[in-house]
């Protein structure tokens, strides 16, 4: 009788996970196997902290900016990756204003965000984690310390707007002259799929974009939005030191192509997280099943298989920038972060990348995310992987564009096969 009982108990867990999303609620990441706030962390930045401790390494603090300049050597990351918000949604509101925006930089791995006398905030993808959040004192300690920060954070960023999983957003919204975003007006979550104009609400922009609009470098003069929103000032803007004092920021721009890699990169890690979220709780169920019930165990391997499938899927849409919002005029950025970020490669022998920008009609010249090539990727589980490669070899292969992605060419998919056959051996 007690086998039976477990035996129908391990079933309906396992129907449970194929019902719904594994990870719809914020509890089930807190819960085995991910056990996110009391897992330890082992990212860049845990990393960095233990060779700070040791006396291995240490960070040179400067007067006005604190530790900023260092810690982004420390972390590679180029200032060139600077943007700006000024709207006050995030955990410095109190400081942040039109006249003194948050400077965000970031690579492949870590987003750190600058607030003029206040903390440093970082965001670091971690293989089992995740985004795991830290904050920073900008005061003159030895060792420096990074505080790891789990409720305060994610009440925002573990929720539905990052996809359930600790992640990151670019959030778009309707800012008062304050920078206080005007809720009744609504906001976006940008990403590579979201129309330019429905883009950058609260965020300073500089470069150039033609006729497109976009939300940037504006403010409601009320907190009511109007009929129609007026931003002619706002578009194609190059300079922006007739709207606040740039000075205390390591550069005078926000890149526009800068923000759009951004937009990219963070809705990419929240699709991967999901998906090994999803995968990983479904091996962990499976593996219970196992012990506990063969009937269970087989309930679970169908499962797991469906899961796969889905996921896989999600993963390969993303990657391959399915339903990417189409760009009507060339865009044009004011730094030099296009120029380095295409020069990290890396490159097949034609001299191709997966970094390589279009700005034209789309964002890069080969359709597939560069993230396919990072420790990210990486670490997903191998299930997962194995799954993401047999369905882009589908995709990429077909005689025809299969549906879903039918905005890649027959020329595209060949390049791109060409490009992670060199770039990324055995994928394919």
């Amino acid at each position: 009788m007690y086998r039976r009982f477990l035996t129908i108990t391990s079933v309906f867990a396992l129907l449970a996970l194929s019902a719904s999303s594994a990870f719809s609620q914020r509890a089930n990441y807190e819960e085995a196997p991910i056990s996110y706030s009391v897992s330890a962390p082992d990212n860049r930045v845990s990393q960095l902290q233990t060779q700070l401790d040791s006396g291995e390494k240490s960070l040179t603090f400067e007067e006005g900016r604190g530790y900023l300049r260092s810690l982004l050597d420390a972390l590679e990351i180029s200032p060139v990756s600077q943007v700006m918000s000024f709207s006050r949604t995030s955990l410095q509101n109190d400081l942040i204003s039109p006249t003194t925006p948050r400077a965000l930089y970031f690579n492949d791995e870590v987003h750190l965000g600058f607030v003029q006398n206040g903390l440093i905030e970082i965001a670091v993808r971690d293989p089992g984690l995740g985004m795991v959040f830290y904050t920073l004192k900008q005061t003159n300690e030895e060792p420096p310390l990074f505080r790891r920060q789990t409720n305060s954070c994610l009440t925002c960023h573990g929720a539905a707007r990052t996809r359930n999983v600790p992640g990151l957003l670019v959030r778009s919204v309707y800012p008062d002259s304050e920078g206080h975003p005007v809720v009744s007006a609504g906001s976006f979550v940008s990403t590579h799929r979201s129309p330019l104009h429905q883009r950058w609400g609260g965020w300073y922009v500089t470069g150039t974009h033609g006729d497109q609009q976009h939300l940037g470098n504006f403010s409601l003069a009320t907190s009511k939005k109007p009929k129609v929103v007026d931003n002619t000032g706002g578009q194609n803007v190059t300079d922006l030191k007739e709207r606040f004092d740039t000075s205390p920021y390591l550069t005078p721009h926000s890149d526009i192509v800068a923000l759009m890699v951004l937009e990219h990169q963070t809705d990419m890690y929240n699709v991967l997280t999901q998906a090994s979220f999803e995968i990983r709780h479904a091996l962990f169920l499976q593996e219970k099943a196992i012990s506990e019930d063969a009937d269970a165990a087989a309930v679970g391997r169908e499962l797991l298989t469906t899961r796969l499938k889905k996921s896989s899927d999600l993963i390969a849409k993303s990657l391959l920038f399915s339903e990417e919002a189409r760009l009507t005029a060339p865009i044009l950025g004011t730094s030099e972060f296009g120029r380095e970020f295409t020069s990290r490669g890396p490159k097949d022998s034609s001299g191709r990348s997966l970094r390589d920008f279009d700005l034209r009609t789309r964002m890069f010249c080969y359709p597939c995310s560069y993230l396919i090539q990072t420790p990210a990727f990486e670490a997903l589980p191998l299930e997962l992987k194995a799954a993401v490669g047999s369905r882009m070899r589908e995709i990429l292969t077909s005689s025809e564009s299969l549906k879903g992605f039918e905005h890649l060419s027959q020329e595209d998919r060949q390049a791109i096969i060409e490009i992670l056959q060199q770039t990324k051996p055995g994928f394919l």
